[in-house]
């Protein structure tokens, strides 16, 4: 038996419904107070989306889906299998449209994120100094308050940021949903593994 582990919230309602299309459950399923699920011949641990490496690194769960922004952020030891091509979204740079201007021309700004490794490294690479500070949720307040000049955070449609009178300002990178794997369950359960991969990188016939 196989333990999958699936991220709760944005990713979690499309996950399920890519595995029940091609045919990994026959059933689907709904997050709700269970945080663990078995259905047929796998079991699913549902965990939030920055602890989903975490099970997988240390060999709790086999599998797991994860957003590549997770991946670039926490930087796990784990193989990465292929790209399960949902949940795409921006991450971004954002702030107030009348910050634009000092995101161009500052030499130093106060960035807030929970992505604080990407963050780093996108601006050290552009030669701006910055000090990041680390947020895990309600991000757009920063700007609002004074607490940061800008954010980097993960944008969807951009209605949160709408509604709180900020804009992209520049675009990092893209992220889609990957499925990933321990790698000590790769050698000892490869033909399994390689099961699931087929499903998600062939065509189903019905």
């Amino acid at each position: 038996m196989l333990r999958i582990a699936l991220p709760k919230g944005r990713l979690f309602e499309d996950t399920v419904e890519l595995f029940y299309t091609k045919g990994l459950v026959k059933e689907k399923f709904q997050e709700g107070r269970k945080l663990s699920v078995r259905v047929g011949e796998c079991e699913f641990l549902l965990v939030k989306p920055f602890d989903v490496p975490v099970y997988v690194e240390n060999g709790v769960a086999d599998l797991g889906v994860m957003g590549r922004d997770v991946l670039l952020e926490k930087r796990p030891d784990l193989y990465v299998l292929c790209d399960l091509g949902i949940g795409f979204c921006r991450l971004v740079v954002a702030g107030k449209e009348e910050s634009r201007h000092i995101y161009h021309k500052s030499s130093y700004i106060k960035v807030a994120t929970k992505y604080v490794r990407v963050a780093q490294d996108f601006f050290l690479e552009k030669g701006i100094k910055c000090k990041v500070i680390s947020l895990s949720g309600s991000v757009e307040l920063a700007p609002l308050t004074g607490l940061a000049d800008f954010i980097v955070d993960l944008v969807q449609t951009g209605r949160t940021l709408k509604e709180n009178n900020l804009a992209v300002i520049e675009e990092i990178t893209h992220s889609t949903a990957m499925l990933v794997c321990n790698r000590a369950s790769y050698r000892n359960l490869r033909e399994e593994i390689l099961r699931v991969v087929e499903r998600f990188v062939s065509p189903v016939y019905s």
